[in-house]
């Protein structure tokens, strides 16, 4: 067997990873739907394939030893072939679940994962700080509206993440592990906003928006009543209950990890 296979190899995790392994002359395959659209450095294997589509995976899967899975969707059923067909060609797999993944599609995946007989690790990140992109064009124009203003997050670095995945899939000894990954400290949504303003260079305001209205728009964004009441409910709650903060990066991998205003930093053209 030969490598590693990466799922969601474009995405805002994958293509640090991808990147990442390859620097380290790992020899890496990336699963994508467009191979002509995915600007990957040289030296990575390109696959097409789609992982609703089971069928066109053979490729992407042959001598693969390894495969770190984003599964792109809501529907965990889904997901079930897909897991069959990594357990019958690969010995190990990553999966990048959730922090609490109890009552999401997430837990449905990870007991999959668990009854197929592979090796698995699961990465539980918390809240993504690249969420925060959704502000963008509310930033620019100089102020945020969004629900739960005082909700304490310790949003995590897309590249932490990446980071944490290529330790796991390059070194032994995780096997049956979950790690609940964050970043380390925790923001208000509106000192989030405050942050990133700073960082991008423009005075910008938090507005409480009801969470009635929140529920309207992500709705006609998301399409999953029950996956934006799930959220709703979570962001509601960190208000009374902030996320937890882990020091989970740094027993991985020997340093601290990357501060919200670092990321902010990283994307403040994002915001321009």
């Amino acid at each position: 067997m030969s490598g590693i296979l990466i799922t969601g190899a474009t995405g805002n995790v994958g293509k640090h990873l991808v990147t990442t392994l390859a620097d380290g002359g790992v020899p890496v395959r990336a699963l994508v739907r467009d191979p002509g659209r995915a600007a990957l450095p040289q030296g990575v294997e390109v696959v097409q394939g789609d992982l609703t589509l089971p069928e066109t995976l053979a490729p992407a899967l042959a001598d693969v030893e390894t495969v770190f899975l984003l599964w792109p969707g809501f529907e965990a059923r889904a997901a079930q072939p897909v897991i069959d067909l990594i357990a019958e060609r690969a010995r190990r797999i990553v999966y990048l679940s959730a922090h609490v993944p109890d009552g999401t599609f997430h837990s449905e995946i990870e007991r999959s994962i668990q009854r197929s007989g592979l090796t698995w690790t699961f990465l539980r990140p918390g809240g993504f700080a690249t969420n925060t992109l959704g502000w963008a064009e509310q930033i620019r124009q100089g102020v945020v509206r969004w629900p739960y203003g005082r909700a304490s997050r310790a949003l995590i670095h897309e590249k932490d993440i990446a980071d944490v995945a290529v330790h796991v899939l390059t070194s032994a000894g995780h096997g049956g592990a979950a790690y609940s990954l964050s970043g380390p400290e925790r923001l208000t949504q509106a000192e989030q906003v405050a942050v990133i303003g700073e960082a991008a260079g423009r005075a910008v305001r938090w507005e409480d928006q009801s969470p009635e209205e929140a529920r309207e728009q992500l709705l006609a964004a998301w399409g999953d009543a029950s996956f934006v009441d799930a959220a709703l409910a979570a962001w509601g709650a960190f208000v009374d209950a902030p996320e937890e903060v882990t020091d989970t990066v740094e027993k991985l991998l020997g340093r601290p990890a990357r501060t919200f205003r670092a990321w902010a930093r990283d994307h403040a053209a994002d915001f321009r």
